[in-house]
């Protein structure tokens, strides 16, 4: 039986030391939603994780990271990034921004490094989903060394 294709954000944490697994899963081209991927993983829909990429007035590109079947809460995510206003990039923007299209973006490898917030909520659970850097692989992980390695801030993003 052959090994599923490690995702440059999977060698990433081979090359730091962080434990995941990688999960493969059939994608749906029609619907590249966090949810679909919940339902098609039979997991909780709070467990699994979206990255999406803002760009906020004052300081330019972010990254946050929702539950799946929440959005963001645009208010608070330009708060926290110290930003008066913020808004989701246009998706024609997302790989020459991350190097990732949609329904594949991690906030692990991305083209440059970003700011990284993740919702408070993901402090909840032991293991979290989130995508592995492609569509269709998704990582099962601990969210503290993600946490660590992201330098990312925790807030209460979702609504």
């Amino acid at each position: 039986m052959k090994g599923i294709q490690k995702t440059n954000a999977a060698r990433i944490l081979d090359r730091v030391a962080i434990e995941y697994i990688l999960k493969e899963y059939e994608y749906d081209e029609n619907d590249l939603s966090a949810q679909h991927v919940a339902m098609t993983l039979g997991v909780n829909p709070k467990q699994v994780f979206k990255t999406l990429v803002l760009k906020g007035d004052k300081t330019g590109y972010f990254v946050v990271v929702i539950p799946s079947d929440m959005e963001v809460d645009l208010k608070a995510a330009a708060s926290v990034s110290k930003n008066k206003n913020c808004d989701l990039i246009p998706m024609k923007d997302l790989l020459s921004v991350t190097g990732y299209i949609r329904g594949g973006c991690s906030p692990i490898g991305l083209k440059k490094p970003f700011p990284v917030f993740f919702d408070s909520s993901v402090v909840n659970f032991d293991k979290i989903f989130i995508s592995a850097g492609q569509r269709g692989k998704q990582f099962f992980i601990a969210p503290e060394p993600l946490i660590a390695f992201t330098k990312a801030k925790l807030a209460s993003l979702a609504i």
